[in-house]
């Protein structure tokens, strides 16, 4: 039988993984807030892919996410795209504060990015215009934007769209992942995403379709061990049974809404993309374990 990957079942086998397979790192950039080297454990390589048109949302169940707050940080590098960090308070994120670099910003990263090479007006043209074209690649990764100015060079760095009939599909690629904190499966980053594609879709006029997700160097920091052992209890305690019939009867009937899962709706009456906000998606059954787990960030 051929199981249907779900974000919890990803994050199960990648805590495995790393555990396993996963090497030190040396000599660490990032530093704990209490000067400490941040250590972590990696493993290259990874690949996920999820069937939006089926259902398949990545959102992991182990830990509630804060998928609002994801998805508004997609609205300031693509849809209101901007490196000033008060704007993205007034626009609902505020994890960014400790990567300023001095100047009330990130530096010439991410929205600032998009803003000045018009990449996503590009996409969308791209997509209507050539839909059957293999070049519709959006990349954050600007040498002479990275040259610039100091800031953190983009983690989450390019996407590759491509039509399928009445699908879009897209591609992330991510050069290093915090995997517990945002780009493990079913994280921040997968949710952000496969929102992004969602909306992307929805103004070309297709279907969001197949959200592949690869990550070249994707850890667990030393001080998340803890954490990816309770998510691994969490995982276990869940009964297989349930969790197998579910995986059985979703491949036999790919509507049975005794099945369901967590399920990401966008508003069907919003079509354009600059007018979409975070008030048009609603996330249905959506039931994480809690309490939330405590992961302290390595900056």
């Amino acid at each position: 039988m051929n199981l249907v990957y779900n974000a919890d079942s990803y994050m199960e086998s990648m805590i495995k993984d790393i555990k396993a397979y996963g090497y030190k790192d040396e000599n660490p950039r990032p530093h704990y807030a209490d000067g400490t080297p941040a250590h972590t454990i990696s493993v290259n390589h990874t690949f996920r892919s999820y069937d939006l048109s089926i259902g398949d949302f990545p959102i992991c169940t182990l830990r509630p996410q804060a998928w609002k707050t994801g998805i508004r940080e997609i609205f300031t590098i693509y849809q209101k795209p901007t490196n000033d960090i008060a704007t993205m308070h007034n626009m609902g994120v505020t994890w960014w504060d400790e990567w300023d670099i001095g100047d009330g910003t990130i530096g010439q990263r991410y929205g600032a990015t998009v803003s000045r090479y018009d990449l996503i007006n590009n996409l969308i043209k791209d997509i209507e215009k050539d839909p059957y074209g293999r070049r519709k690649i959006v990349s954050l990764w600007q040498e002479q934007d990275l040259h610039e100015t100091p800031g953190l060079a983009p983690c989450a760095f390019l996407t590759i769209w491509n039509v399928r009939g009445e699908y879009l599909d897209m591609m992330l690629v991510q050069r290093s992942g915090d995997m517990l904190t945002a780009s493990g499966p079913g994280g921040i980053n997968e949710i952000q995403y496969a929102a992004l594609l969602m909306m992307i879709a929805r103004h070309t006029g297709y279907k969001p379709g197949v959200f592949s997700h690869v990550v070249a160097n994707e850890q667990i920091y030393d001080r998340h061990m803890d954490a990816a052992k309770e998510m691994m209890a969490r995982y276990s305690a869940r009964d297989l049974e349930e969790q197998y019939a579910w995986d059985e009867g979703y491949q036999n009937n790919m509507n049975a809404e005794i099945f369901q899962r967590p399920r990401m709706d966008l508003n069907p009456a919003k079509t354009n993309f600059y007018d979409m906000t975070i008030e048009d998606f609603e996330l249905i059954g959506y039931h994480p374990t809690k309490p939330q787990l405590k992961l302290e960030l390595g900056i």
